[in-house]
């Protein structure tokens, strides 16, 4: 089947990332090019400052073009912040004891869609979780007969007016925009496997400006948000109480973070930096520790929160999968075993052929994600194409 290269577009707090996918001759999708370059304009996923955004998507634009030697066109946008939050909704039709159709799984499917949300958010996605026949969930309904036929969906929504930021910027660039993403189901879709998701399982994007959450429970989609804090907050912590730049204090991060406290950091001192002539400085290990913790701790807290007032948490047999670039900190796998009291464990893109290392890493989820959804998005159109034209070939007695 052939396809024209899926292009994957990450705009967030700390990293602008555009993605190049192409298909093999098996179909198989394979990343061919890289375009990054680090963020400016953005502040916990949103946007504040257009031309420092638009320069930066040129950049990495440029970049992606030249490695893959080819025009992108067209864009698949992964979003973040923009007040994104989700709601679960179940819509019924009656049946009346006849045999279930696909006419009658369509209808259903519509009728869970139809959701009254305020007029300045945007619908994102509608993910279609399972039915449910006479009560009985869970079930492939097609050829049964019921009653009632029940259909379970996830609404995805964000702040419309700050969702269109971001696309103007793309606009601006000349590109056609192919889809708008949530940036937390293209890392579940890059890192989780189908046997993850129906186990239930937790995936947490640690990102620069925000954490994104999908969560799978019970065999579907079951919940999904934005926390708008991130490793910046971190970074702006550490810079506080030690009085440094921030490019300071995310050095002393990347070199000495650890989000659990250790004994022997309560007797290590660091050397912090110091202006030219200034007496020299030093902290504990332990101290350092302490504040990354008490702010990892706490954003897994405020999920945690969320997840015990949908009642969630007993779902989740397949643990917590963290991943983004916040996943590379030190023992943030032991702390969010504390916090929410299960296994947990790092989460890279593997659901992408040919994979290579330098991009199967945490931070890299979220902008392969965003290829593989295009390419999963672009195939199913395909064979809905492809199944329109046999129909019509049959109809004029043709193949």
């Amino acid at each position: 089947m052939s396809m024209d290269p899926i292009v994957g577009l990450e705009i967030g707090t700390s990293r602008v990332r555009v993605f190049v996918g192409e298909t093999r001759e098996d179909d198989a999708l394979m990343i061919t090019a890289v375009g990054e370059v680090p963020s400016s304009g953005m502040r916990k996923g949103e946007m504040f400052h257009f031309d420092s955004v638009n320069t930066c998507l040129e950049t990495a634009l440029n970049q992606a073009e030249e490695a893959a030697d080819l025009k992108i066109n067209e864009v698949h946008l992964a979003m973040s912040g923009a007040r994104i939050e989700s709601i679960p909704n179940r819509g019924e039709i009656p049946i009346d004891g006849e045999e279930i159709t696909e006419k009658h799984m369509e209808h259903v499917r519509r009728v869970a869609k139809e959701v009254a949300l305020p007029a300045d958010r945007q619908i994102l996605h509608c993910i279609h979780g399972q039915f449910c026949v006479d009560g009985l969930c869970g079930v492939s309904p097609l050829g049964m007969t019921a009653q009632t036929l029940s259909a379970d969906v996830l609404i995805v929504h964000g702040m419309h007016s700050r969702l269109l930021n971001l696309v103007r910027v793309v606009q601006n660039m000349k590109l056609d925009m192919a889809d708008l993403l949530f940036s937390g189901l293209c890392s579940a879709m890059a890192v989780l496997s189908a046997e993850q998701k129906l186990q239930g399982t937790l995936l947490i994007d640690l990102g620069g400006g925000t954490t994104d959450y999908m969560v799978y429970a019970q065999a579907r989609a079951a919940d999904a948000g934005v926390i708008g804090v991130g490793g910046d907050h971190v970074t702006n912590d550490i810079a506080r109480a030690y009085r440094i730049s921030t490019s300071e204090a995310e050095a002393l991060k990347i070199q000495h973070g650890d989000a659990m406290v250790s004994a022997a950091g309560r007797t290590r001192r660091l050397p912090l930096p110091t202006a030219p002539g200034d007496a020299p400085r030093s902290a504990k290990l332990a101290d350092l520790q302490t504040i990354i913790h008490l702010r990892m701790e706490e954003t897994f807290g405020l999920i945690r929160a969320r997840l015990q007032e949908q009642k969630l948490l007993s779902s989740l047999g397949g643990g917590v999968v963290l991943t983004g670039g916040g996943a590379n900190l030190k023992n943030v796998t032991q702390l969010a075993e504390k916090v929410f009291g299960l296994p947990c464990e790092i989460g890279v893109p593997r659901n992408v052929s040919g994979l290579a290392a330098n991009l199967a890493v945490p931070e890299y989820a979220t902008g392969i994600g965003t290829v593989l959804c295009g390419y999963l998005s672009a195939r199913q159109k395909a064979e809905q194409q492809k199944s329109v034209l046999k129909r019509i070939g049959q109809w004029f007695g043709i193949g």
